[in-house]
């Protein structure tokens, strides 16, 4: 049985900071150099097996760690949320969350459910690869997910979408990016952006990780980009 979702609205609204502890909060005088934020990275479904970027990007950078939401076969809305909640609750500090396809949703879900403020560990989010659940899903797993949050999510975000993506239509996933308020790239004909899209490490969307993340991945850690990796005509709108 799920457990039962306890939400932030449970309690009454949040309370938003006075100016006074805004201030305070930004004045304060840090007591250990800053951590670099964790990196939470959620899959979609039947997770994220060998070859995915995903699974390399928890192999290859120290801070980044796949969050284990089970289920992956059957997944359900809430305990995922739950899971997810745990992850970054527990995380100890500021927080990136890098999901690819359901874990999009995840993440809107959480938002919604969630409703994290100022004091929010979570800095920012890359969306990769969205499906569609509302009209026409590509498996019927997904609809537990619908309706689609259309609420702008609380955080910076990027959603990254491919043009010839099976699971959602091009100017779908650009609706969604307006809606939830996210910088869009255009990935290309880069398929569902997966193990089959033969992205290897997928260095460009490290970059813009790096983006949201700051100090995150240092430079150096970044290769070379290599040709035919992504495509040429890589686009990023607001």
């Amino acid at each position: 049985m799920p457990l039962p979702y306890r939400t932030a609205c449970d309690g009454g609204p949040e309370t938003p900071p006075s100016g006074e502890e805004r201030m305070a909060k930004t004045n304060r005088e840090p007591s250990a150099p800053a951590q670099e934020p964790l990196i939470l990275l959620i899959p979609g479904l039947d997770g994220s097996g060998p070859g995915h970027w995903q699974r390399r990007w928890a192999e290859e950078i120290d801070n980044a760690q796949m969050v284990d939401l089970g289920l992956w076969e059957k997944p359900h809305r809430n305990t995922w949320i739950n899971r997810l909640n745990h992850s970054v609750q527990r995380a100890g500090r500021s927080v990136v969350l890098v999901a690819h396809s359901l874990g999009c949703l995840l993440t809107a879900w959480w938002a919604k459910f969630e409703q994290p403020g100022f004091y929010s560990p979570v800095v920012g989010a890359l969306l990769v690869a969205p499906p569609e659940v509302d009209f026409f899903p590509r498996d019927d797993r997904l609809n537990g997910f619908a309706p689609t949050p259309s609420d702008a999510l609380p955080f910076p975000s990027i959603l990254v979408a491919s043009r010839n993506d099976p699971w959602i239509g091009f100017p779908t996933a650009r609706l969604l990016a307006r809606q939830w308020g996210s910088e869009f790239v255009d990935a290309g004909e880069t398929g569902h952006i997966n193990a089959d899209s033969k992205l290897g490490s997928w260095d460009e969307g490290k970059r813009l990780l790096r983006r949201l993340s700051g100090a995150a991945i240092p430079p150096e850690n970044l290769a070379r980009p290599v040709p035919g990796e992504w495509p040429e005509s890589l686009e990023q709108r607001s």
